[in-house]
């Protein structure tokens, strides 16, 4: 035996000497280990005489021709085993990343409002044309939302601020509507098809919270106008508006697309003679790893926005 450790050049174990050793451990014979690796008897046994010869001692007792492995090998090939379990796995990603679009998934940010009132009908758009894409959205509300698109957390975002500037992001306009008037059921108001300032005066309002943006430029209108609501309520969600305004609290000015979706027997759409500007973008990271389908969701997200600007057109 050397003296050389196994780690020198002229001792090392490659992986030919493992590949010999697993093929005789599962076909259970050299000869059988040969016809597996496509190679001949002598040859095997060779490559399994040098891989004791490097490790310093025996794997298996010779009786009667046959091997038969000790207990050294047969902790060797749970390792062995264990080892080749990993590189299937990773055999089976990499054939994976090979089949189009069976490895992507995309990780979208939106403000709540956008899950539930914009992206369903691009996404159902999206997944038909690519069955096999996963889809992850993830609501947020601004600053995080801008925060976490600035770090390259996300494929793609999608906010309702203007055109302010997020550090890392390069800012696509998709949508530019105005805010709409909501209304409830059986609501004296219903009867006209545009509301004015005026016609809100001591009117039941629910609002959105103080702190919102939407809430400062409508309190600025209606002060302008000398306009007084009754501000008995408000709430932070414009998904709750809705609800509070479908139960008879009130009406209000919301955001189209929460309002398109929220609309039914008991909540009814008016345009506002105001306007009170709507607009959706797209953030795109620009140092996160490029996903090519993301210009396909954007694309649905575009097509989702025409044929919701076409519906508020009815109004």
């Amino acid at each position: 035996m050397s003296n050389d450790p196994i780690g020198s050049p002229s001792q090392r174990l490659t992986h030919r000497h493992i590949e010999v050793f697993r093929a005789v451990m599962t076909a259970g014979s050299v000869t059988e280990a040969a016809a597996l690796l496509h190679s001949s008897q002598p040859t095997i046994s060779r490559e399994l005489a040098r891989l004791e010869h490097l490790l310093g001692y025996a794997l298996f007792e010779r009786l009667r021709g046959r091997l038969k492995p000790n207990a050294r090998a047969l902790a060797l090939f749970d390792e062995v085993l264990r080892s080749y379990q990993s590189l299937d796995h990773i055999a089976g990603h990499a054939r994976a990343l090979g089949r189009a679009e069976q490895a992507v998934r995309l990780s979208v940010l939106c403000l709540p409002a956008l899950s539930h009132a914009l992206l369903p009908g691009a996404c159902a758009d999206f997944m038909a044309r690519h069955s096999g894409v996963q889809l992850s959205i993830t609501p947020q509300e601004s600053p995080l939302l801008e925060e976490w698109m600035s770090a390259q957390r996300f494929d793609l975002g999608l906010t309702e601020q203007g055109q302010q500037v997020v550090a890392g992001t390069e800012l696509l306009p998709l949508l530019a509507l105005d805010e709409v008037c909501v209304l409830p059921a059986g609501h004296c108001l219903l009867s006209k098809s545009v509301l004015t300032p005026l016609d809100f005066e001591a009117q039941d309002f629910v609002s959105l919270s103080a702190e919102d943006p939407y809430r400062a430029q409508l309190d600025a209108i209606f002060a302008q106008q000398g306009v007084n609501r009754r501000l008995r309520l408000e709430t932070h969600s414009a998904v709750a508006v809705c609800a509070m305004v479908s139960a008879g609290m009130g009406l209000s000015i919301i955001n189209p697309l929460t309002a398109l979706s929220m609309a039914g027997p008991q909540l009814h759409l008016r345009r506002f003679t105001v306007s009170v500007p709507f607009c959706v973008n797209a953030l795109m990271p620009l140092y996160r790893p490029a996903q090519p389908l993301v210009e396909h969701l954007i694309e649905c997200l575009k097509a989702e926005a025409l044929r919701l600007q076409s519906r508020l057109g009815a109004v």
